[in-house]
């Protein structure tokens, strides 16, 4: 039960993050959008993630997270994200809260 909430609680920070409107779209830059989900790059994941972009890349070749390829970069889809994140995370250790790293199966 308490991984379901903190899990839960992950998604409604991402869900959020991606309703929170950014500097630079207040400028009138808008976020990046691919048939109207919002794309997350390379370094939005590791921050979120707190994982390195090795990690990143080790998930995309396993084939467990996946990815776009637009102008030679690497972007993730929202909803692939969120199911990434349903499938693969593990519960965090409370002994370790202050690495705070997602622990991926």
């Amino acid at each position: 039960m308490e991984r379901l909430d903190r899990h839960e609680k992950m998604l409604d920070d991402l869900l959020f993050r991606s309703q929170r409107k950014s500097p630079n779209q207040e400028e009138g830059t808008e976020c990046r959008l691919y048939n109207g989900e919002r794309l997350y790059d390379n370094q939005d994941l590791c921050l979120m993630l707190q994982v390195s972009k090795r990690s990143l890349q080790r998930y995309r070749t396993l084939g467990i997270l996946p990815y776009l390829m637009l102008r030679q970069k690497t972007y993730y889809k929202e909803s692939d994200v969120e199911k990434f994140l349903a499938e693969h995370i593990d519960s965090f250790q409370k002994e370790k809260m202050a690495d705070y790293k997602a622990r991926i199966r």
